[in-house]
């Protein structure tokens, strides 16, 4: 696994790529932001989902009891209800199973707040164990009894949508499969918070998110793909977030590496683009744009752009405690499809913080 960390240097931002072990132990600052193209090294690809069908296909068969159902109370945001995963956070062929922690989905702007205990960092299969306990009986338990199901972010990003259509943002389920299956709609000329960890959160990783091509569903976006479509785990862009203990947020944008190098359209522009802009200033790493208008597949507008694992090219900004960072999609060729970076952006449309479940 390799972390991406971010210092401030003469008024620019110095992205500096290393492993996990050397990064705590090497740098002052800690561990700011995960790259987006993950390995394990035990088989996880974007072909194959953690726990698929094949994973568990020699399983014997359960009980119905063995099978614990998905708390349709508890304010939580049910993934493919309809399918054998019954609206966990899983892949919709896997149901959660006595024995099992089963991860879940919380509204935009929370994160996940039960995990396994025990599971103190990013290593397999422990990454696998988000959620809630699945136990005999179908019975269900919290980790953690007095901390609530979500609990809202760090507030410091948004999705400001200036597309013509609504943008499906995918979230990466960690800890659990890290399949893309959490999501945001954000509708056009909407402007939506999106949830980023701070150093409490588990193992202090980041927030993942792909972001597919306007007018997907999240329906359609929010599953693992196929590559048929260049949409959900293939489409062009993933962005990534978290808060350090001094209060400075991260911000990434960067090419899908399927997209880029593996897809069957990885020659084809989006009709798209990707943003980051901040809200009251003091924000370092402007301009960090991704404007096909501009640049070709994998071009990045920035003074501090950089190749990521896979070969995806990304921008980093980072943001000052207290001031606010949008990731703005626009329309190529629109009146939002400038090439980004300006110091001060409107604020976002207020609407009532949801209350953590």
């Amino acid at each position: 696994m390799r972390f991406l960390e971010q210092k401030a240097a003469v008024g620019a931002a110095i992205v500096l790529l290393a492993a996990a072990s050397e990064a705590r132990h090497t740098h002052n600052r800690p561990v700011q932001l995960e790259t987006l193209e993950r390995r394990h090294g035990h088989g996880h690809s974007h072909n194959k989902v953690h726990s698929s069908r094949a994973d568990h296909k020699d399983e014997p068969a359960l009980e119905k009891r063995d099978i614990c159902s998905f708390p349709l109370t508890a304010g939580l945001v049910a993934v493919t209800p309809g399918s054998e995963n019954r609206g966990w956070a899983m892949s919709p062929d896997q149901a959660c199973v006595a024995g099992k922690f089963c991860p879940y989905a919380c509204p935009p702007g929370q994160l996940m707040g039960q995990w396994d205990a025990d599971a103190t960092s990013y290593e397999y299969p422990a990454s696998m164990n988000g959620g809630l306990k699945c136990d005999s009986g179908g019975i269900i338990k919290k980790p953690f009894p007095n901390k609530p199901y979500c609990y809202k972010g760090t507030g410091s990003v948004y999705a400001e949508n200036e597309c013509s259509q609504a943008v499906a943002y995918c979230q990466t389920v960690l800890p659990g499969n890290e399949a893309m299956l959490i999501p945001t709609l954000v509708g056009a000329g909407k402007t939506v918070e999106l949830a980023v960890p701070d150093t409490e959160y588990w193992a202090s990783t980041a927030a993942h998110y792909y972001i597919n091509p306007p007018g997907v569903s999240t329906e359609d976006a929010c599953v693992w793909g196929d590559g048929s479509k260049p949409i959900g785990n293939w489409s062009p862009y993933v962005a990534g977030a978290n808060t350090d203990a001094s209060g400075e947020t991260f911000v990434k944008i960067a090419w899908n590496p399927i997209y880029t190098g593996e897809s069957t359209f990885q020659n084809d522009l989006p009709k798209f683009g990707v943003k980051i802009t901040c809200q009251g200033g003091g924000c370092n790493g402007l301009p960090c744009s991704i404007d096909p208008s501009e640049v070709k597949v994998n071009g990045v507008t920035s003074g501090n752009s950089a190749s990521g694992a896979g070969g995806g090219n990304f921008c980093v900004v980072t943001v000052p405690k207290g001031s606010k960072a949008n990731i703005e999609t626009f329309d190529v060729g629109g009146s939002g499809g400038g090439g980004g970076g300006g110091d001060e952006t409107p604020e976002p449309s207020s609407s009532p913080d949801p209350t953590p479940t």
